[in-house]
């Protein structure tokens, strides 16, 4: 029986002329219903309280099956329409980007095409043009003719295999051990690895996988900025080796989450080479920096990096997700090389990308960077962070010179942090007004009128504005800033 015939064909895309109708309707609908939605966008969020949103999507029936067309518009409704919108200016609260049109239209290959990129024969020309995207950011980081890399889903497991690498170079180096044959030395309990106090939490969340345990992570402390104080980690290099403890690592953060703040990174890493320590850099922020004239002398150092993770889908405003792990010497991925008969069959001559992941199955990521890249262009988005770290020098001297808000300390990459001022506080305590802006940020994001975020920095909780989208204005902020002393003001009239 011709498979067009099977009952079960129309669910399906399928190859040969003329047989993909249905593919094509259901297509021209969603694009449809996805136009519509951005144009009559006026909110970042809908507004739709949390309790209503988690009933209605609950009181979906899983077992009615309709048709794809009814599924659709009930998409659309319900879940298009209070999901957060990114592309709206009064949504900057999180390193969570508007992807460009060129990744958005790659994604529509990625998913139709459904190459898994593991072994060569489920996705011949994918397999190629992710190690093309490779050598180029390999090229672009300066990371030498050793060097390699390997698209990864983000941050979290780009800094998990860096450290990985890390953990078991060291264990090599410092007695030949195996652990990839062997598991943990004996001395595996001294093992430690060196961060600042303002690094992501991946880096806590690595040390607990790979059954180092989160105690085994040493945090530095960081000035007023959020930088690492270089001083101290020397310090702390050599109290840990005075201990009898083996520190392995250090890692070093272009673009911390809180500040975006970027450490010394030629500082760090010329003290990893001299105690013989592994350095790694998490760039998932910062390291966009790369592809600005202005501003990549910031990032000094990171061609000399062990490791380094990159995510795309934030500044290079990639869809999520999208990120990748570079190496500067490749022959340290043979700790993650599994020989699998039906994967990496000795004596090919073609390339498994799986030999150099943690992960099996993988997306064909580098697409969207593909298309990226020959159609905007890496000039483009090196222009593009010039303009959000003017705009946010910009955002800053508002703040200073709003009487309703005191800043916290000048912005180093693109993120503000800023609290409402003294004459808000009135009677109310410190932990009292640290609450006030906690609620202060949820009623902006319930009534959909503002997604912004909040951090603390030495104990005081700061409101934080991420800015990401290099299309803002500075009155895009006037607006945004007028909503916050809005239902600030309510706030504080209830609390007093």
């Amino acid at each position: 029986m011709n498979s067009l015939n099977s009952p079960w064909a129309a669910h399906f895309i399928q190859t040969g002329a003329g047989n993909n109708q249905s593919f094509e309707q259901a297509g021209a609908l969603t694009l449809e219903n996805i136009k519509t939605l951005f144009a009559e966008c006026d909110k970042p969020y809908s507004g739709l309280p949390p309790s209503a949103l988690k009933k209605a999507i609950y009181s979906s029936d899983l077992s009615q099956v309709q048709p794809l067309e009814k599924v659709i518009e009930q998409t659309n409704r319900l879940i298009a329409k209070n999901s957060i919108m990114v592309q709206h200016p009064h949504c900057i609260a999180h390193l969570h980007t508007p992807p460009l049109i060129s990744s958005v239209m790659a994604e529509f290959y990625i998913a139709a095409l459904n190459q898994s990129m593991d072994s060569w024969d489920q996705a011949s020309s994918a397999t190629f043009l992710e190690q093309f995207i490779v050598d180029w950011l390999v090229q672009t980081f300066s990371l030498g003719a050793d060097a390699d890399g390997v698209f990864t889903s983000g941050g979290t497991q780009s800094n998990l295999m860096g450290l990985l690498l890390a953990r078991d170079w060291f264990a090599n180096t410092h007695s030949q051990h195996n652990i990839q044959q062997d598991g943990l030395p004996e001395y595996g309990h001294k093992m430690r690895i060196i961060c600042s106090d303002k690094s992501h939490f991946t880096v806590q969340k690595s040390a607990s996988l790979m059954g180092l345990g989160e105690r085994a992570v040493v945090c530095v402390k960081t000035n007023q900025q959020g930088q690492m104080d270089i001083d101290e980690l020397q310090q702390t290099i050599e109290a840990l080796t005075a201990q009898d403890l083996l520190p392995i690592a250090v890692v070093a953060t272009a673009g911390t989450t809180d500040h975006g703040a970027i450490d010394d990174l030629h500082g760090i890493v010329t003290l990893c080479r001299q105690y013989g320590l592994w350095s790694h850099i998490d760039g998932a922020y910062g390291g966009a920096l790369m592809l600005s004239e202005k501003h990549k002398y910031r990032l000094k150092g990171i061609e000399s990096a062990d490791s380094v993770s990159v995510d795309f889908h934030k500044l290079f405003y990639q869809t999520i997700s999208c990120g990748a792990l570079l190496v500067k010497d490749k022959s340290n991925f043979s700790s993650l090389l599994y020989h699998a008969d039906y994967l990496n069959r000795e004596g090919d001559e073609l390339p498994n990308l799986v030999d150099k992941s943690i992960a099996t199955t993988k997306r064909f990521d580098a697409l969207k960077m593909f298309m990226t890249l020959k159609s905007v262009g890496a000039q483009t988005l090196g222009e593009m962070y010039d303009k959000l770290i003017e705009l946010s020098a910009q955002v800053a001297d508002s703040v200073k010179e709003n009487d309703h808000f005191e800043l916290c300390c000048e912005p180093l990459l693109s993120t503000v942090l800023f609290r409402l001022s003294s004459h808000y506080q009135g009677s109310l305590s410190s932990g009292e007004f640290n609450q006030l802006h906690q609620t202060l940020r949820l009623q902006l994001l319930t009534s959909g009128d503002a997604v912004i975020a909040e951090t603390k920095v030495n104990g005081k909780l700061y409101l934080k504005f991420t800015l990401l989208n290099p299309c803002l204005t500075l009155s895009d902020f006037d607006s945004l800033f007028a909503k916050i002393e809005s239902h600030a003001k309510l706030l504080t009239n209830k609390a007093l």
